[in-house]
């Protein structure tokens, strides 16, 4: 009979690595507009999911970073757990 060993997330790492992408995504996707801001609407997205942003300022613009930092965390609080308590407990 074979033992189910499930890896766990460590959810440090997982935080961490979520919330360097979404930052990442949302620089360039800032940095896209700014060279190319009559292509399509795509900073309406931003504006959708992130609050209180308004394109674009300094203010603006750091709250964005805040914010995409900060779901990361969110994510990875909700998620790894989730996974490592049906990960161990799984056939």
């Amino acid at each position: 009979m074979a033992e189910n060993r499930a890896t766990r997330i460590p959810i440090t790492a997982l935080g961490l690595s979520l919330s360097l992408f979404f930052v990442i995504a949302y620089v360039l996707c800032i940095l896209f507009y700014l060279v190319i801001p009559d292509v399509g609407s795509g900073h309406k997205f931003l504006e959708l999911m992130l609050p209180f942003f308004e394109l674009l300022s300094w203010q603006s613009f750091l709250l964005g970073l805040v914010e995409s930092f900060a779901f990361g965390w969110i994510i990875a609080l909700v998620w790894g757990p989730l996974y490592n308590f049906f990960a161990t407990r799984s056939p």
